[in-house]
């Protein structure tokens, strides 16, 4: 009995084992009010610290849960003129997902003999009954204002879509093999393909690197936006720090809106070393090759927009993309030599096979290239102001292009000199190969030890002194074999 007392009342099995429903609703309801939180306790702080604030608390409130739901990716109004807005801070909406796919995965690892989406389901509706008081009480009068009908639409869009994820992530975690009817198997689309195009056991090692290509284009984006972030402040008078100068409250409100922006940025400028750029406005266009802009708002990330005309030196954001694709040539390369894991892989794959694995990375980064520069733009007014962001199909197709145009032939480079004259044996060493000599194999094993690729002095040193040592005691195993063996009897 004590225990039973002890046990918290919402952790008490329900009848088909697992916790109750009103412990998932509660959990997301939770997993909202979180969320919302992480927006609200900082612009409640800074209406408290602006001296003369133009709102009442109520507004402050509105605010918050209008900047919560443009977290989301839900549309919002702005200002008296009802402008839409659309540019999604990606950071808050990678917190959003974030938290609702961890409670999705919780809720599967707990969900007992219930039915499989019982649990989740009750998740999401707790979740999305915070959004409807959100939104309803966001659609006052007020800085930002919400829609309730579409900003219900996407939240509940978006929390189910992550809740989804968390549960088959959680499944899989909890029972191996559960949640495997419904995965879509990559391998059966290589299978359709003839044998010669077909790489055997080939799709993790393309999500692998299509995953390298994606990081190393964010990196570049990232390395853009810093290098744009010194020569303002070094070369460029300080524009953007000139925008911070409008008092403590003004200062740090700014500083919070560029963090929760700052992956859009990072993404804009991925984007801008692929070739297409961005644009912030309708009729403007900041890529290598120049830029073209016109009036743009005063806000620190746009302060960092190069000035207008030619590219010029600029151009040299161009190979970004092109370092961004050697390390998936290189993945993809040592899968096509059969060395995708430590015992060798299935064997080596033919040339067009390789350049198969190739072109479907591309395709699949180009792919994710398209979703992440649809969801990093959007629009900021009416009128001129409402294209802002990448074109998410020529960001696509660019990411592919340079993808395939590095991936293809540094993947087939890769294997042939994986599986090139360093792998074969030497002739020389063939000629002395002796059964007698050798009969415990020592010269077999020391060409399955010795790599077919050596880079660098020290590989090539360690390759070496293995080679020696197994000489060696194939030597001295032969030697020994020859004093201890009898000789016939008269």
């Amino acid at each position: 009995m004590t225990q039973l007392m002890g046990r918290p009342l919402l952790e008490v099995p329900g009848e088909l084992g697992g916790r109750p429903a009103l412990a998932d609703l509660l959990a997301g309801v939770r997993t909202a009010l979180v969320g919302l939180a992480v927006v609200g306790v900082p612009v409640l702080g800074l209406w408290v610290a602006t001296p003369y604030a133009d709102s009442d608390a109520a507004g402050a409130t509105r605010l918050a849960g209008a900047l919560w739901l443009l977290g989301h990716g839900a549309p919002v109004l702005r200002g008296g003129a009802d402008a839409p807005l659309t540019v999604t801070p990606l950071l808050l909406g990678a917190l959003a997902v974030v938290r609702l796919y961890r409670a999705g995965a919780g809720v599967a690892a707990r969900r007992g003999l219930r039915s499989r989406w019982g649990g989740p389901l009750a998740l999401w509706a707790g979740y999305c009954a915070v959004a409807v008081v959100v939104a309803l009480h966001s659609a006052g009068a007020g800085l930002f204002r919400s829609r309730v009908l579409p900003d219900l639409l996407v939240v509940g869009l978006v929390a189910g879509l992550a809740t989804a994820a968390g549960v088959r992530s959680g499944e899989a975690a909890g029972t191996p093999g559960a949640g495997g009817a419904g995965r879509i198997d990559a391998e059966a689309l290589f299978d359709r393909l003839p044998p010669g195009w077909r790489p055997t056991g080939g799709a993790p090692v393309v999500c692998r690197a299509a995953g390298a290509a994606a990081a190393g284009l964010l990196a570049a984006g990232g390395l853009l936006v810093a290098v744009a972030a010194v020569l303002d402040a070094v070369a460029g008078g300080g524009r953007g720090m000139a925008l911070l100068g409008g008092g403590p409250a003004a200062l740090v409100g700014l500083v919070l809106v560029t963090v929760a922006l700052l992956p859009n940025a990072v993404l804009w400028g991925a984007a801008y070393a692929l070739g297409p750029g961005f644009e912030v406005g309708a009729g403007s266009l900041v890529s290598p090759g120049g830029a073209e802009l016109g009036p743009v708002p005063e806000f620190p990330l746009f302060a960092l927009l190069p000035q207008e005309g030619p590219g010029g030196w600029r151009l040299a954001a161009l190979l970004l993309p092109l370092l961004a694709g050697l390390v998936p040539a290189l993945l993809l390369g040592r899968a096509a030599a059969g060395r995708r894991s430590p015992s060798g892989g299935d064997g080596p794959w033919p040339p067009a096979a390789t350049a198969t694995a190739a072109l479907a990375a591309a395709l699949l980064l180009g792919a994710g290239a398209t979703l992440l520069g649809w969801l990093s733009g959007g629009a900021l007014a009416a009128e001129r102001m409402a294209r802002l962001g990448p074109v998410p199909w020529w960001t696509g197709l660019a990411a592919a292009g340079w993808l395939a145009l590095v991936a293809v032939p540094g993947a087939l480079l890769v294997r042939h000199r994986m599986l090139g004259p360093a792998s074969v044996e030497d002739p020389a060493e063939a000629l002395d190969d002796d059964p007698a000599e050798d009969p415990a194999g020592d010269r077999a094993r020391e060409r399955a030890w010795a790599p077919a690729s050596v880079v660098g002095a020290y590989a090539r040193l360690a390759t070496r002194t293995r080679r020696s040592a197994l000489r060696l005691r194939a030597g001295t195993h032969a030697l020994v074999r020859r004093l201890s063996a009898r000789r016939p009897a008269d």
